[in-house]
């Protein structure tokens, strides 16, 4: 069952064979067969898995991430509410995208993609206007790969009494950390990141405080968080409209094979490996990386791409994908980068391979 090449993406990713043969039967979802509990199951273990508080819950939430996002933002503000927007990257700027369409009120706080979100200038924008509520910030942005300063900043948000919103599509499942203790109130991520299932639905963790006051605030039928959550809450785990079947049987199969492998802690020691095998190995062919090591996430790498004239990305990649493997193309607005990305299904034999794949590819 296995694909012809190993993708090397932020998600979706490579994914097991067993949660690929997840996917093999049809489920009925109304029928025990599928249900017995499942989304039941998935929604108590996303929340053991993001904190050892009792005060969170999780709902699920059909389509891709940004969907999910899309629905925490238009249902946890509330008309009158406004909503600060961290950002240095291109989903940090998606959010500001989701509040101009949903017609949020909102400020934007901006950092180089480069640059971390500094302390002292999200303080003083939340010191300098009152009227803000909400603050939501990506934490590791995949446009480059930085890991930004997320329990530095939510505790400023706290301390500020506003509401942190943590889009945390790309560190949740591969990055330990827990959300009561960090003040984060509310956690957005997706089932085809680091949880390492397939795409099909996101989830939202968030505080039961917060979900009891959100009624009545989303601005989309399809996108009420509040009623997706009552729903499931009333229903036994029941979708409000047609249950993505296959990828959530598939999510199951992922969750148990998180907990094999020794959970979130040991899964971030691999892609950590994964990742500095990867860097170690680019920088002896002479490629050189976008960030420092200091800003660096343990999820995806932006590499310069060669000053040679000869280079190619689309012919780079479709040479790499020839020998077994898919790469990234980059998506920092001032710098030519392509990226590298080590979630999934990759162990450090997979890097070692790509590298040796690397080094016989003829475009760069």
């Amino acid at each position: 069952m296995n694909n012809e090449y190993l993708l090397l993406t932020p998600g979706p990713l490579s994914t097991s064979d067993s949660v690929k043969e997840a996917m093999l039967k049809d489920w009925c979802t109304w029928d025990d067969d599928y249900n017995v509990d499942i989304v039941q199951a998935i929604r108590s273990e996303l929340c053991s898995l993001a904190t050892k508080s009792t005060e969170y819950t999780a709902t699920l939430m059909q389509g891709s991430g940004t969907s999910s996002v899309e629905s925490a933002i238009g249902t946890f503000i509330p008309n009158g509410g406004k909503l600060l927007v961290i950002n240095n990257g291109a989903y940090g700027a998606r959010i500001v995208e989701i509040a101009q369409y949903l017609g949020i009120t909102y400020s934007e706080l901006g950092f180089a993609e480069t640059e971390l979100p500094e302390g002292h200038k999200v303080e003083a924008a939340l010191l300098s206007d009152p009227t803000i509520t909400h603050v939501a910030m990506v934490h590791c942005e995949t446009t480059t790969g930085i890991l930004n300063p997320a329990k530095e900043i939510a505790e400023l948000v706290h301390k500020h009494n506003k509401v942190m919103i943590l889009d945390a599509m790309s560190s949740f499942g591969g990055i330990p950390f827990d959300i009561n203790e960090w003040h984060i109130d509310v956690l957005i991520s997706s089932a085809n990141k680091c949880i390492q299932g397939v795409p099909g639905f996101g989830f939202v963790i968030a505080k039961k405080s917060l979900m009891h006051t959100a009624k009545g605030n989303a601005r989309s039928l399809s996108l009420d968080l509040y009623a997706q959550w009552q729903t499931m809450e009333q229903h036994h785990g029941k979708w409000r409209f047609t249950s993505p079947t296959h990828v959530v049987r598939a999510f199951a199969q992922a969750l148990t094979e998180l907990k094999q492998e020794g959970g979130i802690s040991a899964r971030f020691q691999r892609y950590q490996k994964n990742q500095s095998l990867l860097v170690i190995g680019m920088q002896e062919l002479g490629f050189k990386t976008l960030l420092p090591t200091t800003l660096q996430s343990p999820i995806i790498t932006s590499f310069y791409s060669p000053s040679s004239p000869d280079y190619d990305f689309k012919r780079f990649y479709n040479q790499l994908k020839s020998l077994g493997y898919v790469i990234y193309p980059g998506k920092v607005s001032n710098a030519d980068c392509f990226r590298i990305g080590n979630i999934g299904e990759v162990t450090p034999q997979d890097i070692t391979q790509l590298l040796e794949a690397i080094a016989q590819a003829k475009y760069w």
